[in-house]
């Protein structure tokens, strides 16, 4: 007999998963000095794991093959979500493509509302509304996005709503296990990525016995706990509610680069990192039922 998981070890989940990514700059900034870019990371870890696993994935087809659909979208919207915000980071301005990709609470909260009938309530659209005001302010204010609108800005936007889209169809794959959720995410960012490669005209560096050791480590220790840990939170809680506190992953990417990488916050940003604690804190003491209890 199992224990069904409450809100609170899904909320915890979450923000693990928010840690976790909010932390990915380091290893991220070491791959980089190596040569490796967005891409060819992409396909050295995700790419990887995706094809170990997918044997044992279509092995175990019968415990997701109901919901196949759900779990080509939540593959493909992974693997769509990674490409885009890579080359929005890589190709365009990060403050801005941060700011844009952190739209992904909207996309969140209004695919719940409309896929999973969950309310709009005030206490939601307030800590939604402090969440994006509180990532405005970190990322410079409303001056940030003076300067009009641009090509990359569309792909950051795109990022955010894919990276949405994938977890409103891991919500809605009810009978499939999380195990099963995280190697189709992993399969999709490879494809994409190895789809992408060619088109981007970038070419496969070379990789020696230390740097794959390091690839593989990364890949096992960190972005399998990341990715599993994000999908069993959005899995365990409403659309709407994991959408605000997935913004908790900004909070750790700009803690950890001030105390770390020695950035600082103005006024403003410290202002606005409050606003984002205090909405996911806020999101994190409601109740919000479990994917059984929340079924029509």
């Amino acid at each position: 007999m199992t224990t069904a998981p409450t809100p609170r070890v899904a909320t915890l989940a979450l923000l693990a998963s928010g840690l976790l990514w909010g932390l990915t700059w380091m290893p991220l900034k070491y791959f980089a000095a190596q040569q490796l870019t967005g891409l060819t990371l992409t396909l050295c870890t995700y790419g990887v794991v995706g094809v170990v696993g997918a044997p044992w994935l279509w092995l175990q087809r019968d415990r997701w093959t109901t919901q196949w659909g759900l779990m080509v979208l939540s593959g493909l919207a992974c693997g769509l979500a990674n490409a885009a915000f890579v080359t929005a980071i890589m190709f365009g301005e990060i403050a801005r493509a941060m700011l844009l990709f952190y739209l992904t609470p909207v996309w969140g909260v209004l695919g719940g509302w409309i896929f999973f009938r969950e309310p709009l309530t005030p206490l939601r659209i307030t800590c939604l509304g402090m969440a994006l005001c509180g990532a405005v302010l970190v990322l410079g204010g409303p001056g940030t996005l003076a300067g009009g609108f641009r090509w990359m800005d569309v792909v950051a936007i795109a990022a955010g709503f894919f990276y949405a889209g994938q977890n409103l169809a891991s919500r809605a794959a009810t009978k499939v296990s999380i195990s099963m959720k995280v190697l189709v995410a992993f399969v999709g960012c490879g494809l994409v990525a190895a789809a992408l490669l060619p088109a981007a005209g970038h070419e496969f560096p070379p990789v020696d016995a230390s740097l794959a050791a390091k690839l593989g480590a990364f890949t096992v220790i960190w972005l399998i706990a990341a990715m599993w840990t994000q999908i069993y939170g959005v899995s365990h809680m409403e659309a709407g509610r994991a959408a605000v506190l997935v913004v908790f992953e900004l909070v750790a990417a700009v803690v950890s680069a001030m105390i770390i990488a020695g950035e600082r916050l103005d006024p403003l940003g410290w202002v606005g990192a409050l606003l984002i604690v205090a909405a996911a804190l806020a999101e994190a003491r409601t109740h919000s039922p479990t994917v059984e209890e929340s079924r029509p």
